[in-house]
This record gives structure tokens, C-alpha cells and sequence, in this order.
């Protein structure tokens, strides 16, 4: 299961984490957000010792969203060394998504 992240757990969990982390920044309502899910939770339970990979709710964690300069959704930006090192927008099919991964990690 993706981990939840907030504007209260992102520095501990994220920021200084020892392995990369790809968040996904997503809200209910949204509609690509609930196409790529799936795809973010098989890639978490696949990628879990290597990669962390989590989940932020834009409705209930604009302080982060903010600071990342999230303006649409989905956005997941992979984090590296505590620092955003790569990002995409919109839906986007499992092999491009690993292949993402993968280029970034």
C-alpha cells in the first residue's frame, strides 16, 4: 500500500528518506487521479525496497502541494537526496511510469 503522506509527515517521510520516493499528488474527485492509482499502488508493493512511493491529497495538504508548485493533477514528482529531481504530469500507463522510475531513481 502506498504510504499517505501530509504536510505534517513530508519532511520526516520524503524529504529525509535514504531512498527515493515518487509521490503522487492526487484528490478524490479527480479522474485521472483514480486511472493511475492502481497503477501507483502495484508499483509500490513491486518497487518497496528500493523505491518508497506515497500519496499526497491536494484537498487536505495545500501547503505542500504549494511549495512543490503542484498546479494540475495527477503530478508525481520523484524526490532524490531530499530534492525533487524529476516530475510528470497526467495519467500515464504502467511502462512509461516505471520507465520514469527507473530513468530518475
Amino acid at each position: 500500500m502506498a504510504t499517505e503522506f501530509t504536510d505534517a509527515n513530508f519532511a520526516t517521510e520524503v524529504i529525509a528518506s535514504d531512498k527515493p520516493v515518487l509521490v503522487d499528488f492526487w484528490a478524490p474527485w479527480c479522474g485521472p487521479c483514480k486511472m493511475i492509482g492502481p497503477i501507483v499502488e502495484k508499483l509500490s508493493k513491486e518497487l518497496a525496497g528500493t523505491v518508497k512511493i506515497g500519496k499526497v491529497n491536494v484537498d487536505d495538504n495545500q501547503a505542500v502541494a504549494a511549495e512543490y508548485g503542484v498546479m494540475s493533477i495527477p503530478t508525481l514528482i520523484l524526490f532524490k537526496g531530499g530534492k525533487a529531481v524529476a516530475t510528470t504530469q497526467g495519467f500515464q500507463p504502467e511502462p512509461k511510469l516505471r520507465a520514469f522510475i527507473d530513468a530518475n531513481k
